[in-house]
């Protein structure tokens, strides 16, 4: 039995009575996520990067290299402060470069370098191999219906993009 079984069951003794079903699928969900960020260094590598760093630039990668900060933020389900924190550290370690933007003065463009390029394009590969390690229990199919329903959950809570 997983740990999220075994809170279930002790919940169970307590409430015997109540639909205890959804601490058995939001917690799993959870605790993958935490497990998930957990990626050793070997898929990380270096600069060493945190997991919420690193969706920092992926988003950048994937939308072409460059977004404003509110982008980033909403991207990453952080906070402003979160966000202005990471891009600092990201900015140190020359991974990504900060300008005052050409449309608006008071914006600030985040632009992808090309050592944070680098260094995506080099961990994406680790990380996707990282995460197929993980759902190895799953097959193929079992994978698409679980993503699949994943996305109806996520659905109607997920802001628009």
């Amino acid at each position: 039995m997983d740990v999220v079984g075994r809170i279930s069951a002790q919940w169970r003794e307590r409430y015997p009575d109540m639909d205890l079903s959804p601490i058995e699928v939001i917690g799993r969900v959870r605790r993958l996520g935490v497990l998930s960020g957990q990626m050793p260094e070997r898929v990380l590598g270096e600069p060493r990067l945190s997991r919420v760093e690193l969706e920092v630039l992926s988003a950048l990668r994937r939308s072409g290299g460059q977004m404003r900060p509110s982008l980033l933020t909403r991207e990453t389900l952080s906070s402003g402060a979160a966000t202005s924190k990471r891009l600092a550290k990201l900015a140190e370690e020359g991974l990504i470069s900060r300008s005052a933007s050409g449309r608006d003065r008071r914006e600030i463009d985040v632009r992808l370098t090309e050592r944070g390029r680098e260094v995506i394009d080099r961990v994406l590969p680790a990380q996707i191999e990282w995460e197929r390690e993980l759902l190895a229990p799953l097959s193929d199919a079992e994978r698409a219906q679980l993503a699949d329903l994943l996305a109806k959950v996520l659905g109607p809570l997920d802001p628009p993009a």
